[in-house]
């Protein structure tokens, strides 16, 4: 090895964190994802803390749901991170007003959550683990770490079973705070386990996936042979018409 070749090496592995770090935030929502995430729990809770009113509880949750929406639409951004917080609301405070039970607005939400973490152990142990799904078609690598990137297949898997084991923690903080605690108490500590899980879960993918193989960018891959046969074909016609 020259001593040319170290800087390149530490600037391509410089590059695919980069990459990797910003296909995670592209995946995940970055910050604003984390802050759509948060504020209508926090609203919810806040208000029903104060004047123990469901109605208006439920209400502004949806309806600062539905603004965040608004703003990504103005500023023509990418919604699928607004929508599902709306449904997510939705689902929470159509559960709260047919029960009447302020802490069924938790209820889908901790529900996805268990069902999610769930999703990232079976998946992983079938053999495709879910977060190589979720970013397969991020890093424009789609499913081909299955059988040609063992490496990456493995990072994956450690990702996708340290996803399952922080929300499956989570959901053993929530569930017993649902059956015995208040709305108020169970309201807060959901909202207090929203970001800093999320963060750990990101950052261990950060680190599974740095140190794993780049990615095999399919795409490109397709691009270079509908290239190659376009060149084939104008070699068979030139070909052709010098016979």
């Amino acid at each position: 090895m020259t001593s040319l070749d170290k800087p390149t090496e530490e600037t391509s592995a410089d590059d695919a964190r980069a990459v990797t770090e910003a296909a995670l935030f592209e995946a995940f929502g970055g910050v604003r994802g984390m802050v759509e995430t948060v504020v209508p729990g926090l609203l919810f809770v806040t208000i029903y803390t104060i004047n123990k009113d469901l109605h208006l509880s439920a209400i502004a949750a949806l309806a600062v749901s539905l603004v965040l929406v608004v703003v990504r639409l103005v500023m023509k951004d990418t919604v699928k991170h607004a929508f599902s917080g709306v449904f997510g609301v939705a689902f929470g405070v159509v559960f709260a007003m047919m029960t009447g039970n302020a802490k069924d607005f938790y209820l889908p939400g901790m529900l996805y959550t268990l069902g999610l973490g769930l999703a990232y152990i079976i998946t992983t142990l079938c053999g495709v683990p879910l977060i190589g799904l979720i970013l397969g078609p991020v890093f424009k690598e789609n499913l081909s770490w299955r059988t040609r990137n063992p490496g990456r297949k493995k990072a994956y898997a450690k990702a996708s079973y340290a996803w399952g084991a922080i929300l499956l923690a989570k959901c053993a903080i929530l569930f017993p705070l649902y059956w015995w605690a208040d709305t108020t108490q169970l309201g807060w500590v959901l909202v207090a386990l929203k970001i800093p899980p999320f963060l750990l879960a990101v950052w261990l993918t950060w680190v599974f996936l740095a140190k794993a193989p780049a990615p095999i960018d399919v795409f490109a891959e397709m691009e270079a042979e509908e290239k190659a046969a376009e060149e084939r074909e104008q070699e068979a016609a030139a070909r052709s018409v010098e016979q």
